[in-house]
């Protein structure tokens, strides 16, 4: 027998093999058919049963159906449970559900997608539950509205427990919804039995609000009402609600759905007149107030509130970024922590870390801490923090006495703040205040002076491009259009915050809250996502290692069309942990070239461009010559304008 007519042979077994396996998966129509003498099965009317119900039976072990099945076997009898969560959701008036698919909200999926047309709640595809939870933690700060982070069992809420992580930390009212099977005996085996837990919540309850695991549809109704209404409370949180497969998939008589119950938007907690008060005499009274803000504006009438309080006292604003709380280009607005070492009073608005506002903490071979402030100076303290934290992890950091501790929400406090300061402002305050005033502009002025002289230096025509040029060039080509920057500008040394303007509170997302590695992209995502709605121009100055822990984030902008401008700063390493080393060896009197071992990322250099393009994303660059940085913006500009979303590759500076 010669070699082709050996693979014949083996094809027809091959073929006979199919056949069998296939005959495993017939429907109880064809198993009742008659066979031909030729041993072969006469053909049948199809099968009442749907090809998918058939591989489900399948994937879950069963591979002969019972030959007694009917023509509605298989079949969801009245409506399905989660066309009802998908009611309670719609009366929350969420936009969208983000998500990466998963068997265990493969109801609530097939109910927004069809019951509900896929319009309000919209779903959105990410390529990771971290990603997605990520998406929404960005997409509210952009928007002031929840997003639902939808992910898979045991598995899904791992994958996405940083993120969650970071939005706890960052006060981000992200709505967490997982698939269980709570029930042992109803279970499907194998894969599905692995991916269920008894108690999904402890998985996250260390860093959410709330969580629960609904029994009934009733039961769903008030929690999930229950959970919006607690995120959306100051200080805002994730929570996480537990759905049942069962629960979602079983059918329920058109009559057996409960009422929605009626959701009514918590009013934010002021603080207490006797001790806002106090605080107003103090302010006033203060030769060098200063006012610390991290996450006090929650609108732009939080920094429209702020601004007022700042002039009537002419006290020098730091905004630490938590939110975009001040302007950065006002004269009472500081650029650093200077002001802190001459300052009688601190007044602090919702401050993460009040003790490193107030303390110098130097890191060294043998750490040395001391007071930023002067001996004597008062400290007021208006905020949430103390009102919800959890013991385990550190986040809420050192403990730091105040002399006034208002636990309030700030932008709730602000109004009557401002209202108490008038009041105690007299003729002859006023005179000392304005000249107080006029002292803070001319400290700004010269500020601002030694910005420009920065940015313009030596390093203007560096190769690789510095990050002062690449703010600078990318500022003149979005400053006068309706622009967001959904990123955080640390990671170029603040330029952003020092050569552009920031008036209005969309301007800034702020960062990550948690500091974990892989937020900057989906978020980004997240926050153009919100902007798009309002015909803004979204801007994402992109860390390269961050963003090649989520790169999938970029396939979600394209396949979704969310516009979105993003400029890779692309240092070619980890370049904190670049820092680290070097810091290290220094102490340790040990060489200091081993510096890139396990920090860079080269050999062979990203090729950002590319990687976009990959994923239906318009990519420039890599672009090397500053020279050919205004161009490529131009024509990343016009991309981003068209509606879509485009990435420029820039070889930029570490910092």
């Amino acid at each position: 027998m010669s070699k082709p007519e050996a693979k014949k042979v083996d094809r027809r077994k091959f073929l006979a093999g199919v056949a069998v396996v296939g005959a495993a998966a017939v429907t109880a129509d064809s198993a009742r058919a008659a066979v031909l003498p030729n041993g072969q099965i006469a053909p049948v009317a199809p099968s009442a049963l749907r090809p998918s119900t058939l591989m489900a039976q399948v994937d879950n072990g069963v591979h002969a159906p019972p030959a007694a099945l009917g023509t509605h076997a298989g079949l969801t009898q009245g409506r399905p449970g989660s066309d009802y969560m998908l009611d309670v959701i719609k009366s929350l008036n969420i936009d969208y559900v983000v998500t990466n698919p998963a068997s265990s909200c493969r109801g609530l999926h097939d109910s927004i997608v069809t019951y509900g047309d896929n319009k309000k709640p919209e779903l959105i595809t990410a390529m990771h539950e971290e990603s997605a939870t990520a998406m929404a933690h960005g997409y509210f700060k952009a928007s002031g509205k929840p997003m639902i982070a939808l992910c898979h069992g045991t598995v899904g809420l791992q994958h996405a427990a940083m993120a969650v992580y970071n939005a706890w930390c960052d006060r981000a009212p992200v709505i967490m919804m997982i698939g269980n099977s709570l029930d042992a005996t109803q279970r499907r085996p194998g894969v599905p039995t692995t991916h269920s837990v008894q108690d999904p919540g402890s998985l996250i309850r260390d860093f959410t609000k709330w969580d629960d695991q609904p029994t009934s549809l009733g039961h769903f109704g008030e929690s999930m009402v229950r959970a919006y209404r607690i995120a959306l409370t100051p200080p805002y949180e994730p929570v996480l609600i537990v759905m049942d497969e069962d629960l979602q998939e079983k059918g329920f008589a058109a009559d057996a759905f409960p009422v929605i119950p009626k959701f009514v938007m918590p009013t934010a907690a002021a603080g207490d007149p006797n001790g806002v008060r106090e605080a107003a005499r103090m302010l006033v009274a203060a030769e060098n107030p200063v006012i610390v803000a991290d996450r006090a504006a929650r609108s732009q009438n939080g920094v429209n509130l702020l601004v007022q309080l700042a002039e009537l006292l002419q006290a020098t604003v730091i905004d630490q970024g938590g939110r975009m709380n001040f302007p950065n280009l006002h004269p009472l607005y500081a650029r650093g922590g200077g002001p802190i070492a001459t300052a009688d009073v601190v007044l602090g608005l919702e401050l993460t870390d009040f003790f490193g506002t107030v303390n110098n903490f130097t890191d060294s071979a043998e750490v040395t801490q001391g007071p930023r402030v002067k001996p004597g100076t008062k400290l007021i303290s208006i905020g949430m923090g103390d009102v919800y934290i959890r013991a385990n992890y550190q986040d809420f950091q050192r403990y730091q006495p105040v002399d006034i501790a208002i636990g309030a929400d700030a932008e709730a406090t602000l109004p009557m703040l401002v209202e108490y300061v008038k009041a105690e402002i007299t003729a002859a305050r006023r005179a000392v205040i304005d000249k107080r005033g006029q002292a803070a502009a001319a400290a700004f002025a010269n500020s601002a002076d030694r910005m420009r002289t920065d940015a313009a230096g030596g390093a203007w025509n560096a190769t690789p491009i510095s990050t002062a040029r690449l703010s600078a060039e990318l500022w003149a080509a979005i400053k006068n259009e309706d622009w967001a920057l959904v990123a955080r500008d640390q990671s170029v040394s603040f330029w952003p915050h020092r050569m552009w303007n920031f008036s209005k509170y969309h301007q800034y997302i702020g960062h990550s809250g948690g500091a974990g590695v892989g937020y900057g992209l989906p978020a980004a995502v997240g926050g153009a996502l919100a902007h798009k709605a309002n015909g803004r121009l979204a801007v994402n100055i992109q860390p390269d290692g961050d963003c090649m822990y989520a790169p999938g984030a970029l396939w979600t902008a394209a396949h979704h069309n969310i516009p979105l401008l993003t400029v890779m700063h692309n240092n070619r390493a980890y370049h904190q942990e670049t820092m680290h080393l070097q810091r290290m060896a220094t102490w340790r009197e040990r060489r200091v070239d081993r510096w890139k071992i396990g920090t860079t990322i080269e050999n062979p250099n990203m090729n950002f461009a590319k990687l976009a393009e990959s994923m239906g994303v318009v990519g420039i660059g890599p672009i090397e010559n500053p020279n050919d940085l205004a161009p490529a913006l131009k024509r990343a500009l016009e991309v981003v304008k068209s509606g879509e979303p485009v990435l420029v590759d820039v070889v930029a500076q570490p910092r």
